[in-house]
């Protein structure tokens, strides 16, 4: 089992799902975790149910970005482990994208990661590492998916360019994309019985991952075991996008 004692981690969108996972392995393992979100309340019961640090950020906003980022120069100095987690779905055909949703997904998927990274640079420790969250949407095309496609296409794109960018740093960037997890978020989407019926039949392996499994990964990727990998994508979909 990885040491990450005398590490500090921030996770965003650490309350549910994926972040959460993540956050409960990095803590067991030692290392002092902050885990960020919108809502107050979710915020307060997964920090006390998990023992980490809660701060509460929208990561649409880039002023909450740039306070959080602040907050914890203050308190922390510099961190050691970034998991930009934080996340929405929206699903529209083309045809009838509307620019309000577009803009919804856009800013916290990509622009609000994107400038999660940017203001969390300075903060990097040398030997500090970064996943992304994003997802093997970016690579099977599915229907109306764009702009969330998109966005996650996107993240991969600025995941490559950073791990070249901060490799002179020592600092590794990589990314996760999830096939179909059952989390907090397929809750939100509605996910019917027959919707679900129909997703099972595109993976190899029948069923949706569970959060922990994707946790397990991007906890390898944080830690010194990776000390070798940067710039890379990893795909955890029970063979969907094969």
């Amino acid at each position: 089992m990885t040491d990450f004692k005398n590490k500090v981690a921030v996770i965003t969108g650490g309350n549910s799902g994926i972040g959460y996972a993540t956050a409960n392995q990095l803590i067991k393992q030692g290392a002092q975790v902050i885990i960020t979100g919108r809502r107050k309340d979710a915020i307060q019961k997964a920090a006390l149910e998990l023992n980490a640090i809660g701060f509460i950020a929208d990561q649409s906003n880039v002023k909450d970005i740039v306070q959080l980022a602040s907050e914890i120069a203050k308190q922390y100095r510099k961190i050691d482990l970034l998991l930009i987690n934080a996340g929405i779905t929206k699903f529209s055909p083309i045809e009838f994208a509307e620019e309000t949703m577009f803009d919804e997904v856009m800013n916290v998927n990509f622009k609000g990661a994107y400038f999660t990274l940017s203001k969390f640079i300075p903060l990097l420790n040398e030997n500090a590492s970064v996943v992304l969250l994003s997802s093997t949407s970016a690579s099977i095309s599915p229907p109306n998916a764009s702009e969330y496609a998109a966005s996650k296409a996107a993240l991969n794109a600025v995941m490559k360019i950073a791990a070249v960018e901060l490799a002179s740093q020592k600092v590794r960037v990589n990314a996760v994309s999830p096939g179909p997890v059952a989390t907090e978020i397929m809750e939100k989407i509605g996910l019917k019985q027959d919707l679900e019926e129909q997703l099972l039949s595109t993976i190899p392996l029948s069923r949706m991952g569970k959060p922990e499994e994707v946790a397990k990964l991007i906890t390898f990727l944080l830690s010194e075991d990776a000390s070798f990998i940067t710039g890379a994508e990893y795909l955890v979909d029970g063979g969907q996008s094969v």
